[in-house]
């Protein structure tokens, strides 16, 4: 634990709580979270590292393989080392800011984070004894208990875990294709040179994207507080058409933009307009309900069923494939009318274009053995295990579960997959269940957020008990102060 770190972002809390004339102690109780460890202090995290100390300790035998050193896969590592007497883990990532705090992006975008702010160096969180290949693998062999990696070296296992995470597929959209795919971490020079610097176009799906987002953000605010005669600055803002890191994010971008554009006066000059793939705001129905009237509220506009195919970057043009349905003809047989699915493609000027790329799984994953006619890799949703492979598992972006592409999500799943692999090492019944718990601290304003708490069941399912769909000053100092050192110094150490 960065007990220093910790100490820094408490202060500045301190401070913002200071500046409302209240102590964290007052807001805790407020917010009705006074045992919220996290927030009131050192010491009390000190006391949660203690409380955790004493794991059980399995003393059986094994070699295990993580590919992907993310969050989900360090995280995993970790708390296998407390878990076993004599861990043997290799861990394989050829990135070396693998573990960067990637929930920060849409802050580096809106200009309240720097990008130094979430970058953090892999191999500063490799647990005692942990080896660390790196490097990329390119090759599964399940059936041999082998992978090959980009260099030729062939890594043997007794048990794999797969958390590689997922890839962001630019190049399927239409005038983009040179851009091709790309991770959130990393070397993204050729997205971004796709992009182009000046062309209103950005994603904050990588750690540089988020930085472009906040250079053309600012460019096209001050194009809306010097416009003239009526004219509207045009930001539009995608939702694909496949599951997603974070599928709030999309929406946090809008809503930040839509704050800076109030704070410089200039909102009444700009059209914030949100093109969603799918038919509802969010999958959850009371989150949905909340949402559509935030929007309503804020006088945004949004066209459902709508998902980018191309882009012309020169005449600066949307093109989205919008979807619907009519009614045809009558079926004696079923006696109902038919309904015939109608699609076409919408041009749409824009002078701002926030994207946010299909996400995918990495070809070497998807097209193995371990991967299946989806991409990710197929497992039993609550226990994490491969449905073909007993000793195969897989945790985070890159698992085929219902839900669940969020740091939140991970922090529910790393423990049950620990739990149920030493339980496999050992010939037990796997009995840890991931319920498909997923947490979306969804940005509503510069100073608020709505947390978004919900399971396989589609229901809200706080933890505290406090309306979830009411947007909260609380949750917006948990979203900027705790849950990063939370997850850095927390999860990273197999303890959060």
């Amino acid at each position: 634990m960065d007990y220093k770190y910790l100490n820094n972002m408490l202060s500045e809390m301190d401070k913002d709580l200071s500046s409302k004339g209240m102590s964290r102690r007052e807001a805790m109780k407020l917010a009705g979270i006074s045992g919220a460890g996290l927030l009131m202090g050192a010491s009390d995290v000190l006391a949660m590292e203690k409380d955790q100390k004493e794991l059980l300790k399995s003393g059986v035998d094994a070699k295990i393989v993580i590919v992907g050193g993310g969050l989900a896969g360090m995280s995993t590592a970790a708390r296998l080392t407390l878990s076993l007497e004599n861990p043997d883990i290799t861990v394989i990532e050829p990135e070396e800011l693998s573990v960067s705090y990637q929930p920060g992006q849409t802050l580096v975008a809106a200009g309240i984070w720097d990008i130094d702010d979430i970058k953090f160096n892999r191999d500063d969180f490799v647990p005692a004894g942990t080896k660390v290949i790196a490097d990329k693998v390119i090759d599964f062999d399940p059936t041999n208990n082998r992978v090959t990696t980009a260099k030729g070296q062939v890594v043997e296992y007794d048990y794999l875990i797969v958390a590689t995470g997922l890839q962001l597929d630019f190049e399927r959209i239409e005038g983009l294709e040179e851009a091709g795919r790309a991770y959130s971490t990393g070397d993204n020079t050729k997205l971004q040179n796709a992009l182009g610097k000046d062309s209103g176009i950005c994603s904050i799906y990588t750690a540089e994207g988020s930085v472009t987002t906040w250079e053309q953000m600012q460019i096209y605010i001050d194009k809306a507080k010097n416009a003239k005669d009526g004219k509207k600055v045009k930001f539009l803002f995608t939702h694909p058409s496949t599951p997603i890191k974070c599928g709030g994010a999309p929406k946090k971008i809008m809503y930040l933009t839509n704050s800076r554009l109030k704070e410089a006066g200039a909102r009444e000059n700009a059209e914030l307009i949100f093109y969603p793939n799918g038919g509802a705001m969010f999958g959850v129905p009371e989150y949905h309900d909340a949402i559509y009237e935030q929007f309503k509220r804020e006088g945004f506009k949004w066209h459902y069923r709508h998902n980018l195919v191309a882009v012309e970057k020169e005449n600066k043009v949307a093109i989205f494939d919008a979807k619907w349905q009519e009614k045809g003809p009558y079926d004696p047989i079923m006696r109902d009318f038919e309904v015939i699915s109608k699609h076409e493609r919408v041009r749409v000027e824009y002078d701002f274009l926030h994207i946010t790329p299909d996400a995918v799984a990495p070809r070497e994953v998807g097209e193995s053995d371990i991967g299946s006619a989806k991409g990710w890799v197929p497992v039993n949703k609550e226990t994490l295990q491969h449905v073909k492979y007993d000793n195969v598992f897989s945790v985070g972006d890159i698992a085929q579960v219902p839900m669940g592409k969020t740091g939140g999500s991970v922090r529910k799943q790393y423990k049950v997959l620990v739990d149920n692999l030493i339980a496999q090492m050992e010939g037990k019944k796997l009995t840890s269940k991931y319920a498909g718990y997923t947490v979306c601290p969804l940005i509503t304003d510069i100073g608020t957020v709505m947390l978004a708490e919900f399971d396989w069941t589609v229901k809200p399912t706080p933890l505290v008990p406090l309306d979830p769909t009411v947007e909260r000053w609380i949750w917006w100092l948990m979203k900027v102060y705790a849950l990063k050192p939370m997850t850095m110094y927390g999860m990273l150490a197999g303890r959060a």
